[in-house]
């Protein structure tokens, strides 16, 4: 609080207020000075800390439970690569468990709360470099779920690997690829060589791990181009992950499958460039092709033409606010229907595809 104040007092009339606002902390630290405001500074800060420190040992007993067979002492004593290493080397240990990713955040988590709160006593300081290893682990983790918002402690893990010098080379950042052994990591998650170093990784587990964040990524960057093609890429991706996570298959089974689901995802997108179609048309394609009986009644050629036409007569036809006015939206609709009867497409087809089609337009 005082380095917050003493940087306000020099950069009064910086943009955003409080220098932590860029942390996205502001808030909770307003709440927390109203609140100690309206007790009148009250209360018993030793029954307090008192309680933060029996729920922070706990926490502790429960999390070195979780690690039981494995050796973090490296965390303080190693040398940087050392230190990194120790990262993927727990993640495996905590993934191998049963619901031991999710077991794991939840008790770091309250670990932090109840630490923050007893920071400065002699207890915490005991075991500082346990939290500093345990919430770096659970970084690591957590960096699988793609989560908008971040808990206060998930800031506060980022914000002690930003300063560790077990996470910097050189004054570089080493990210997730580097601490799992990916040392040049391509950038395509869909390329040969990449997948294949991710199949020779030791950890199986971080593997996995890795694969379907990078694969939830990239399906999410291409449901914003292409609304089937992300539908039928992310249900074979939940359907794969169900397996892995009710033990239906073998950790070395879904690195594969996910190998596959990766190819597979490469070889559509291939595919629409082989039938000389653009990223737009190919999306309409795909809205056009969802069903496979319409798919095989019409023929390449034919939804090829429908998909170049209806993005021309779309192009035409939209207004800024079609999506809104249901006057608007009718009309599209009536246009892409006239299209479809134009070529042929099946009647008792046409409905769900006109849906499909509106939808991939709005996108």
């Amino acid at each position: 609080m005082q380095a917050i104040a003493r940087v306000n007092r020099v950069f009064r009339d910086k943009p955003g207020g409080l220098v932590v606002d860029c942390l996205g902390l502001a808030d909770q630290l307003k709440k927390a000075l109203i609140t100690y405001t309206e007790s009148g500074g009250k209360g018993d800060p030793t029954f307090d800390t008192a309680q933060a420190i029996a729920v922070m040992l706990e926490k502790h007993g429960i999390a070195c439970d979780l690690m039981h067979g494995f050796n973090w002492d490296k965390w303080t004593t190693g040398k940087p690569a050392e230190r990194l290493a120790l990262i993927p080397a727990g993640q495996e240990h905590i993934l191998e468990q049963e619901d031991g990713k999710k077991r794991w955040v939840q008790v770091v988590t309250e670990l932090s709360r109840a630490f923050a709160l007893c920071a400065a006593s002699d207890a915490a300081t005991k075991i500082r470099d346990d939290v500093s290893f345990f919430q770096a682990l659970q970084a690591a983790l957590s960096k699988q779920t793609s989560q908008n918002r971040k808990t206060p402690e998930q800031i506060d893990a980022a914000i002690r690997q930003l300063v560790s010098k077990a996470i910097t080379t050189e004054g570089q950042m080493i990210d997730v690829f580097t601490a799992a052994g990916l040392s040049k990591p391509d950038i395509s998650i869909l390329s040969d060589q990449f997948l294949a170093e991710v199949r020779g990784l030791k950890h199986k587990n971080v593997a996995a791990e890795l694969l379907e964040k990078l694969l939830r990524d990239e399906i999410k960057v291409r449901s914003k181009h292409n609304l089937v093609q992300a539908q039928v890429f992310s249900e074979k991706l939940k359907k794969t992950l169900n397996a892995y996570h009710n033990r239906a298959i073998s950790t070395m089974q879904v690195i594969e499958e996910l190998i596959k689901l990766a190819k597979d995802l490469d070889a559509d997108n291939k595919a629409g460039k082989e039938l000389g179609l653009t990223d737009d048309e190919k999306a309409f394609y795909d809205a056009l092709a969802a069903n496979d009986s319409a798919k095989t009644a019409m023929g390449d050629d034919k939804l090829k033409l429908i998909a170049a036409e209806l993005i021309t007569q779309a192009k035409k036809s939209v207004t800024i606010d079609w999506t809104l006015r249901e006057s608007a939206r009718a009309k599209i609709k009536v246009m892409v229907k006239r299209i479809l009867n134009k070529y042929g497409y099946p009647p008792d087809l046409q409905e769900e595809a006109v849906k499909t089609v509106l939808a991939q337009a709005e996108l």
